[in-house]
């Protein structure tokens, strides 16, 4: 059973966070986009076999947690370790999904030995640096939306405004992953979605920006897991990843996409144990 409440961050602010409530080893799941921050319900009898307890929170804008404009995919190491401090937890793991996986990284470059691993999956390596045509791969409808992000908050608000239900990018492994267990992830699709597009266009603009900290800075283990098939967030971020973190490990899945790789993620679960 996961509980949630919510988490008074000072000057009217609140986050609202999830703990899973057991395990040895507490895991932070740092959600994608548009998500709220639920923990992976999928990977619940893997966490009670490999002894992980689960810790999450809707990032600023989504589901019960207070909008935080100009946020920046730094700033979920403040907000995971105000969750770790109000819950007693001197060091944590994190692990994330597509965007939820640079937010674990971040946490993993700016909170240090707190971060005992990181796990990123599917996720973006920060845009504009060199050695990676950050938009090359991705499909057409996810290349639109965050290069309208690229041109600032009007112009990304206008294009959501404007936007169809164009083809996501999913390849046909995607869509059969939707009949697995993980198609629990329309179970936290659904409520980000109906409430707005405020969460997802502070997370589009976050991608786009400077993060805030750097990635290749990291000093803790890394696992980097990525479907070579995958068209939202194309390989080549993670192996952009993989050349300039030091300690980072790719593993590099040569059928799936962007949704089918979650298929795997027990793997992570023992890698973080281990």
């Amino acid at each position: 059973m996961v509980a949630e409440r919510d988490l008074d961050l000072g000057g009217g602010r609140t986050l609202h966070m999830y703990d899973s409530g057991s395990g040895e080893l507490p895991v932070f799941w740092h959600h994608g986009t548009p998500n709220i921050g639920a923990p992976p319900v999928p990977l619940f009898d893997a966490a009670r076999k490999h002894g992980v307890r689960w810790l999450s929170y809707d990032r600023p804008g989504y589901g019960g947690s207070t909008p935080q404009p100009g946020r920046t995919v730094g700033s979920a190491a403040a907000l995971t370790a105000a969750v770790a401090d109000a819950l007693g937890l001197e060091r944590i793991a994190v692990m994330g999904h597509s965007g939820g996986g640079s937010h674990a990284l971040a946490c993993a470059a700016l909170l240090g030995d707190r971060v005992t691993g990181a796990v990123s999956v599917s996720g973006l390596a920060p845009y504009g640096v060199p050695g990676l045509d950050w938009f090359a791969g991705m499909a057409p409808s996810g290349e639109a939306s965050l290069r309208a992000a690229t041109e600032g908050r009007a112009a990304k608000e206008r294009y959501e405004a404007s936007a169809t239900d164009a083809d996501p990018g999913f390849t046909p492994r995607d869509e059969a992953a939707f009949d697995t267990a993980w198609g629990w992830l329309l179970d936290v699709v659904r409520p980000a979605v109906a409430a707005g597009t405020g969460g997802l266009v502070d997370d589009d603009l976050a991608y786009v920006l400077p993060w805030g900290c750097d990635p290749t800075t990291i000093t803790r283990q890394v696992l980097l897991m990525h479907g070579a098939a995958d068209r939202m967030v194309p390989s080549s971020h993670g192996e952009w990843l993989a050349a300039h973190l030091p300690s980072a490990h790719l593993r590099l899945y040569p059928d799936d996409g962007h949704i089918s790789v979650l298929l795997h993620a027990e793997t992570a679960l023992e890698w973080l144990a281990a």
